[in-house]
């Protein structure tokens, strides 16, 4: 039995970023590209129109960045998977994105083999977090973040 290709819808303000993911995520069987955009402003409309089953989108664009699209595209009845794409990992950044309710918080520094695999899974259900930022929520959680370390040092 076959299943249908994941509809992926590419959002990034880079056109050579968007290039490459398209070229990359293209060449999979089972990945459909079905539209691109260069700004955060463009994803509702996008979405609207062409359905896709996954939103692959940057974090920081000039004019409605991937936090706020994924916020708004998130609250609609049928609702896409958003995978959120940075070239940052700050504490912040992915516990709004996991408010908003992005299923994957993927680093642009990523191997294309996980990026692939990182849609595929979003695609199925599962929530994605590159390694890095799942160690920075494990150590924040643990109380051994970035900012726990400097408090704990001022008390001393």
């Amino acid at each position: 039995m076959t299943t249908a290709p994941v509809r992926l819808l590419i959002i990034d303000d880079d056109p050579l970023v968007r290039a490459g993911l398209a070229l990359m995520l293209g060449g999979a069987d089972d990945i459909d590209i079905v539209g691109e955009g260069a700004d955060g402003s463009e994803a509702a409309a996008l979405v609207e129109r062409l359905r896709p089953d996954v939103v692959l989108m940057d974090i920081r664009m000039p004019v409605m960045d991937g936090l706020s699209a994924t916020e708004l595209l998130r609250a609609r009845p049928d609702a896409p998977e958003i995978v959120l794409l940075t070239t940052f990992h700050a504490d912040e950044q992915v516990l709004r994105a996991i408010r908003a309710g992005a299923a994957g918080f993927v680093l642009k520094d990523t191997p294309p083999a996980r990026i692939v695999e990182s849609v595929r899974r979003v695609a199925a259900g599962d929530p994605v977090l590159s390694p890095a930022v799942t160690r920075q929520l494990m150590a924040r959680a643990a109380g051994d973040g970035p900012g726990e370390r400097t408090d704990r040092a001022a008390r001393a």
